[in-house]
């Protein structure tokens, strides 16, 4: 049950769907919720792979409304939250300012140039991205799709655990504190899981989760890296521009694989 309920405060936190009720939000079930991260990410890839394959199997509807609806649904699933912490961690960033200075600006509900500038080149990328997918799409791009998500909650549950709070303050150092050394460890299994799937489909399916799976380790070590040394430590707006960035860089990838390895 506790399970169902980290869940849902997953959704409740992450996505725009409506969920009225009242959830506990003591340790044990934020600790749960860090859990199924992955789950939430998976539910959402799998939403926009199958509005994908809709459009383009049951309408009359072009490509490009396929791939819109695609793009346009990336934002109004999350309700644009995790486009927030992207917005004001390239404010931050882009102001070339030392760390206490850019954990002001973050912190500003303000957005300036350099955010919106950012969020442009973000959403414009990955219109690119899922257009040309969509136009070169296979069988296996579903499932391939149906993990960016995935990945992307995953690299957000792992930032949060690994590298520490660059204040004592907000919703990500509220869900930190919450976890154990044993939370991740569920990950593992949901890789072997995805892993156990793409072996049933054809070839490209596992070589593209082996290729997503390279690009998230090394995307993880490049971050906690650079994230202390831009901001001091993770915040909420940082895990945010995480998930934004992990996501970007997997829709790239796939569309480089439809046309290097599934063309």
């Amino acid at each position: 049950m506790k399970w169902l309920k980290g869940l849902l405060i997953n959704l409740q936190f992450f996505t725009s769907i409506p969920i009225s009720i009242n959830l506990p939000m003591d340790r044990d079930h934020l600790e749960k919720a860090i859990r199924t991260f992955p789950l939430v990410g998976l539910f959402q890839g799998s939403l926009y792979a199958f509005m994908l394959y809709a459009f383009l199997e049951w309408t009359p509807f072009s490509i490009l409304a396929a791939a819109f609806a695609v793009w346009l649904a990336g934002i109004v699933l999350t309700g644009g939250i995790h486009l927030d912490g992207w917005m004001d961690a390239g404010d931050a960033f882009f102001s070339y300012r030392d760390q206490k200075k850019r954990l002001e600006i973050m912190s500003d509900p303000r957005t300036g140039a350099f955010g919106v500038l950012s969020v442009i080149v973000l959403l414009g990328a990955r219109f690119l991205f899922i257009y040309e997918i969509a136009n070169l799409s296979r069988s296996v791009s579903y499932f391939l799709i149906a993990l960016i998500p995935f990945f992307g909650k995953m690299m957000m549950g792992i930032l949060l655990l690994k590298v520490k709070a660059a204040k004592e303050e907000g919703l990500g150092y509220l869900f930190q504190q919450s976890a154990s050394s044993k939370t991740l460890h569920i990950y593992s299994i949901y890789l072997l899981l995805m892993a156990g799937t793409a072996g049933f489909l054809v070839e490209p399916a596992l070589f593209g989760l082996l290729l997503m799976i390279l690009i998230s380790v090394l995307l993880f070590f490049f971050l906690s890296k650079k994230v202390k040394t831009w901001f001091g430590g993770m915040t909420g707006d940082v895990l945010g521009a995480s998930v934004e960035g992990t996501e970007v860089l997997l829709w790239m990838a796939l569309w480089i694989l439809h046309y290097f390895a599934m063309g």
